[in-house]
């Protein structure tokens, strides 16, 4: 059950072998109880799996150059994202300020303020 816990089932795949009920799991874990029996190791058993279906079938890959986007894929996407943002507000500091209004401009929003406004027909 523990050797079943390990390998992933390739229909489901976020499921384990021993956790999923699609064909392809009940034949993996008849293969993997076939070996057993036969008197194969653990390793030897993985070593099968993986030869036939391939690191996918492991539930959890090995770090190899083949899975190193996997397991360096969101740390790096979260790399990208912080430098984005980063690079988001320190454009924001550097921007520069709008200027004062000036008394003309001053005067002409207060006189647009104090317009009456038209009301809606309702």
């Amino acid at each position: 059950m523990k050797l079943s816990e390990t390998l992933r089932c390739l229909v489901c795949q976020n499921q384990t072998i021993a956790d999923s009920n699609a064909e392809l799991a009940v034949d993996l874990r008849r293969q993997v109880r076939e070996q057993i029996a036969a008197g194969k190791s653990d390793d030897e058993i993985i070593g099968y799996m993986t030869d036939r279906y391939g690191d996918f079938v492991l539930y959890r890959p090995p770090v190899k150059a083949t899975t190193m986007l996997l397991w360096g894929g969101p740390a790096l996407l979260l790399a990208i994202g912080a430098f984005v943002l980063m690079r988001i507000m320190r454009e924001r500091r550097a921007a520069p300020e709008a200027p004062p209004l000036t008394a003309d401009e001053r005067a002409r929003a207060d006189a647009l303020l104090a317009a009456p406004t038209k009301k809606d027909p309702a």
